[in-house]
């Protein structure tokens, strides 16, 4: 048995070790079940350990992989366990999920898994094309269930009944570049910092209105936004299906980018708390590179940045933020807090942001069943429905005016379960500040 994480290591993708790394690992979380309330994996194999009488060891290779399946990488489980390296235990449960996956795929992937895998890897190609055809491209997919979506779910494994985010029809580094050339940027006040924008590919293609909202609230606060050319996705959803050779390639390809944006003066802010955990902690542990490190020590959640000047917490510079709100405050809010962010550790920034505009705020703290691309795939529709039924009854009974969430994924499954289409929180923030939402260009 070999406890090894790193998809180099020569026992890393050898099944029968494995097996054996599963054994301990589930031995050990059933001695402690802590993490018992987070996520489906968990009451899956307390309840087949149960079964058995506590021989863990009796568990079949099918109910050790049913906990592997029901894994969607929330990562909470560094929150909550106690055994994550540095203990001598060297428990890490979400990298033993990644490599379960990668095993399985290296050995058992069958045909429909790895085209599935391949369409949702591919976010910037997909992306690219589905923005030139939006119009096209949002009628196909627009109606849970119809025809097209019902062969999309035959052939590529994206779940019919799934509600998907439309594609936009200007990209957001098409309204970057466009605006930077028609010289519209415009600090509120002198120069405070500057940012390097990972706009992510759903920001990219799908929701531009969350950065643009975001460099205008950055501006009015004194930093000065820049978007480097060249980013690629963060490289997630090729991570957590365990494509490690597509995933480091993507990782080496940004962070040369954004290590010359730090190296020349600016740090790197991510509106979405998934790409921001890769960002900060996936690719230094992958890459193992000095530039990887850089990048992520100067890598800031979009809500944790603005806090931070607001805190007077950046390196050697007095600084603060514009706490005037003038514009359309809503009384009363529903905050979602991803599983993404609270494994960041930094605290409930966005909430702590909103709050400042004087709306009263409702924390919900309950899993979407999204988590990356797990709830998009068929064959976990129904269970991420299920899990996502605490969350969508939080929103109800908190009948706030207004619901906010920084996790765009996240965001699409509230809006399947309740009608209630959240805001980013800079879009909430914007909105205070009268910056006035920019819509897509009518012109395509």
């Amino acid at each position: 048995m070999t406890v090894t994480y790193d998809p180099n290591d020569p026992a890393y993708y050898d099944e029968s070790d494995l097996r054996a790394e599963l054994t301990r690992v589930y031995d050990l979380c059933h001695g402690c079940r802590l993490c018992l309330s987070l996520c489906p994996s968990f009451p899956t194999m307390f309840d087949a350990i149960d079964a058995r009488d506590g021989a863990v060891e009796e568990l079949t290779p099918a109910e050790q992989d049913k906990v592997v399946d029901e894994c969607y990488q929330c990562k909470l489980c560094y929150v909550k366990c106690p055994y994550i390296p540095p203990h001598e235990w060297q428990l890490d449960f979400p990298k033993l999920m990644q490599r379960a996956e990668a095993v399985h795929n290296e050995h058992h992937g069958d045909f429909k898994g790895k085209v599935t895998t391949q369409i949702l890897g591919h976010t910037d190609l997909i992306g690219t094309l589905s923005t030139v055809a939006a119009p096209i491209a949002n009628r196909a997919i627009a109606t849970p269930g119809s025809a097209v979506r019902r062969l999309m779910d035959r052939t590529v494994g994206l779940a019919s009944e799934r509600v998907l985010p439309p594609y936009a029809r200007t990209r957001f580094s098409t309204w970057f570049k466009r605006r930077r050339k028609r010289g519209a940027a415009r600090l509120g006040r002198p120069e405070q910092a500057r940012a390097a924008v990972f706009a992510t590919c759903l920001v990219e293609y799908q929701n531009p209105g969350i950065g643009k909202d975001l460099v205008k609230v950055y501006e009015r606060n004194g930093v000065t936004c820049d978007l480097p050319d060249g980013l690629t996705c963060c490289g997630a959803p090729w991570l957590h299906s365990g494509e490690f050779g597509q995933f480091t390639k993507q990782a080496a390809k940004n962070v040369e980018i954004l290590a010359a944006s730090v190296r020349s003066g600016s740090d790197v802010v991510v509106p979405q708390p998934t790409c921001g955990y890769v960002l900060k902690r996936d690719y230094p542990e992958y890459l193992k590179t000095d530039e990887a490190r850089l990048v992520a020590e100067h890598t800031y959640d979009a809500s944790e940045y603005l806090w931070k000047l607001h805190k007077k917490q950046l390196a050697g510079v007095e600084t603060s933020i514009d706490t005037e709100f003038t514009g359309d405050v809503p009384e009363t809010t529903a905050y979602h807090m991803p599983c993404h962010l609270q494994a960041q550790n930094i605290g409930m920034r966005s909430r702590d942001l909103i709050k400042l505009t004087g709306s009263k705020v409702t924390t919900i703290n309950k899993c979407s069943g999204i988590d990356g691309m797990w709830g998009m795939r068929s064959e976990n529709y129904e269970l991420a429905r299920k899990v996502a039924q605490p969350l969508a009854r939080a929103v109800d009974e908190a009948d706030a005016e207004v619901v906010a969430g920084d996790c765009h994924l996240a965001n699409g499954a509230i809006d399947q379960e309740t009608g209630r289409r959240p805001l980013h929180p800079l879009q909430l923030l914007a909105r205070a500040y009268g910056i006035p939402e920019e819509l897509d260009d009518p012109r395509r």
